[in-house]
């Protein structure tokens, strides 16, 4: 067997076992899936990890072959929960991202909101308001081509998990990525997730 086979294979098995922990154990980060799975496969070459997309190919073939009695069933139930949120936020233009919006949340998703506010206590106010329990933590984005450390407020509706990441409004129209080589971000707006569930 050459070599780029062999590669080939590492990385594919590296992505299916990625993608089942991922899907079984709720893992969003891809990064610590990959490298998770390459220790429990007991592959230490970091070289052979591989990319994001890769995973999502294994994610989705996962799914459709272990899960696709459920997968439409709670994609479709964490949409209509990240609506009726987005309607709650919607003073702060939220977008959902993540595995919510491709189609792609497993059992433990989490749902993934951006907020647009030039006052990030603004959120934290309407969260104290409504008297919402939350957690207060850090995400990194690159923004453009600028890593920032952006704030989060993490609370929990239904037993599920809304994380919301809060940007400037002038991020907008930015490109928003994980890692500066990373794909850009999707993200959508309300209408558009409500023209989604149709």
């Amino acid at each position: 067997m050459s070599k780029a086979r062999s590669r080939d294979d590492t990385r594919s098995a590296i992505a299916a076992h990625a993608a089942r922990l991922m899907v079984q154990d709720g893992i969003e980060d891809y990064r610590l899936a990959k490298r998770k799975a390459a220790k429990q496969l007991g592959i230490p070459d970091a070289r052979r990890l591989p990319n994001n997309d890769e995973i999502d190919a294994a994610r989705r073939e996962y799914q459709d072959i272990y899960q696709a009695d459920d997968q439409d069933r709670r994609v479709r139930a964490l949409r209509e929960q990240a609506v009726r949120a987005m309607r709650d936020l919607a003073a702060f233009d939220p977008h959902l991202t993540g595995s919510v919006l491709s189609g792609m949340a497993g059992p433990y998703a989490t749902i993934h909101l951006q907020l647009f506010t030039d006052n990030v206590k603004a959120v934290e106010l309407f969260l104290i308001d409504r008297k919402i329990p939350y957690n207060t933590g850090q995400t990194r984005l690159y923004v453009g081509q600028e890593l920032r450390v952006l704030p989060t407020f993490s609370l929990t509706d239904e037993n599920t998990e809304i994380e919301l990441t809060v940007l400037d409004t002038r991020d907008l129209r930015a490109t928003l990525r994980s890692s500066r080589e990373g794909r850009i971000i999707e993200r959508v707006r309300l209408p558009g997730l409500e023209a989604m569930l149709g």
